[in-house]
């Protein structure tokens, strides 16, 4: 009983621990769709905000309304044509309205073109994170989706062509762009005005870890873009005071599942290793990356 204990209490203290995130995340703005800082979600907040006040007019008429028994009679208007024409007129120009703000949005959204001068990415799915690819940089990552600041005096839009390999997902980053199906065919856009980090979520129950699928999208201004791709286009470094680690993860079964570019490691099922520490979290945003968070997930 003591032995069981023993092994017991150390994992409990680490699922209970919740591995830094929650101070990380306080300092990030809340992923709220009433906030956003891209042209598609721009356009989907007008959107919802023109729903919400539609839908709480007609809840305050139907909760407001005349009922029986109030004890007055309200006034008579039968064929008082102004108040008819009104009544008529009103809701049928609202749903005309509403017909056409959804149509404009639905199209400015899914309509759109990739310019010749935008980011490529291919996001692809898994159980249960996130592979980024960028295809025309010879950039893959994991996790955490960096894409340029676009100006809106110099657009540098960021397409994202959505893939899963095993279950549907979905892609959605509240303040960026609408939620997106991650399966093959499906696009979407962001263009995003301000720099920072934005909190995202896999918004389709895939699995029995889904709620722990979350993901980050880091905006960085142009001059720092251009570093990060160059760094990232970097492999490996080879440094003898950490040759010991290399050699065990060369030696064991890492090696299958993950890629570090520049040892020999060409796995194709976890995510790719290679620029690891240059990230923020560890487990598809579950853990601050520290060197105890990462000890303690190895």
């Amino acid at each position: 009983m003591f032995l069981v204990l023993t092994l017991l209490v150390p994992a409990v203290t680490v699922y209970a621990d919740d591995w830094g995130m929650g101070q990380a995340n306080a300092r990030l703005a809340h992923p709220s769709m009433f906030r956003p800082v891209s042209t598609p979600a721009q356009d989907i907040s007008t959107l919802a905000v023109f729903v919400l006040m539609v839908t709480t007019a007609i809840y305050s008429v139907i909760r407001f309304r005349a009922r029986p028994g109030d004890g007055s009679e309200p006034p008579q208007l039968y064929g008082n044509a102004p108040a008819e024409f009104a009544w008529t007129a009103v809701p049928v120009l609202i749903v005309f309205v509403l017909i056409l703000t959804t149509a404009r949005s639905v199209y400015t959204v899914q309509a759109a073109r990739r310019p010749p001068r935008s980011v490529a990415v291919r996001v692809v799915g898994h159980q249960w994170w996130w592979e980024f690819q960028y295809p025309e940089l010879g950039i893959v990552t994991a996790n955490e989706l960096h894409v340029p600041l676009s100006d809106p005096r110099d657009p540098l839009p960021t397409f994202l062509e959505l893939t899963s390999a095993d279950v549907v997902h979905s892609f959605w980053v509240p303040q960026l762009a609408g939620k997106t199906d991650v399966i093959p065919t499906n696009v979407m856009w962001m263009e995003p005005q301000e720099v920072g980090t934005y909190l995202g979520q896999c918004a389709e129950f895939c699995g029995t870890q889904h709620a722990l699928m979350l993901l980050r999208v880091v905006v960085d201004p142009r001059d720092q873009w251009d570093r990060w791709v160059a760094t990232q286009r970097e492999v490996a470094i080879e440094d003898t005071s950490v040759a010991s680690g290399r050699d065990v993860f060369a030696s064991t079964a890492c090696v299958n599942c993950h890629v570090v570019r520049g040892v020999g490691a060409n796995g194709r099922f976890g995510p790719d290793l290679t620029h690891l520490m240059s990230r923020e979290t560890l487990a598809a945003g579950a853990a601050l990356n520290t060197t105890a968070n990462l000890k303690a997930w190895i």
